[in-house]
């Protein structure tokens, strides 16, 4: 019985479309590749997408490591417990003479961005040596460098050691009694909304 997928009067002509089931052979160099579904051009652009998010990450992370690498290099890292907070904040300790005073700078909590000297001087003492002026906290930073308000101090200390005495740019003097774990200031202090002047302290 003859096959009427293989025979019929189109039967062995090369340009003739092949029938149900029948294979086409693919020839390199002249065969055409399929264009894709518009399913696959998705899959295709996400996945395309998805590298390029990966490497500009991988590049902002190489940035910074390489950030911290310099940073590492000028200044001898350290840490410091804040009371109060479950926190280990990382400074920079740098050599402090203990038989010379010390530059005090105010600065804001966690950040240590340099903030006028009046908001520590004029802040409601609170614990860990910190003062609330307007609601937000400031300390003092020993030591270190820093370019004036609004920038990072860095290369000192949260801490002041005990038997230093350090100095504000106001002259107000700063020193933490042995034993007591006080940070205590002089001269006195104008207390803003207190309506009295007293020499100041606050905790350790």
């Amino acid at each position: 019985m003859p096959d009427p997928l293989s025979d019929g009067p189109d039967a062995g002509r090369p340009d003739a479309p092949p029938g149900r089931g029948a294979l086409r052979w693919q020839e390199p160099g002249i065969t055409l590749p399929r264009p894709p579904t518009v399913a696959e051009a998705r899959a295709r652009d996400k996945a395309r997408r998805t590298r390029e998010a990966a490497q500009k990450l991988a590049e902002v992370q190489a940035e910074k490591a390489e950030e911290r690498r310099r940073t590492r290099k000028k200044v001898l890292m350290g840490s410091a417990v804040v009371a109060g907070i479950a926190a280990v904040v990382a400074v920079g300790y740098a050599v402090i003479d203990r038989d010379d005073d010390v530059e005090a700078t105010c600065v804001q909590q966690g950040s240590n961005v340099v903030a006028p000297e009046e908001y520590c001087e004029r802040g409601t003492p609170s614990s860990g040596g910190t003062f609330i002026y307007a609601g937000s906290p400031y300390q003092y930073y020993y030591g270190g460098q820093n370019r004036g308000i609004g920038t990072v101090a860095t290369g000192g200390s949260l801490e002041l050691p005990r038997g230093t005495t350090a100095r504000t740019s106001s002259g107000t003097r700063i020193s933490k009694s042995d034993g007591s774990g006080s940070v205590s200031r002089s001269p006195s202090v104008s207390r803003g909304g207190f309506g009295s002047s007293s020499s100041g302290s606050s905790g350790s």
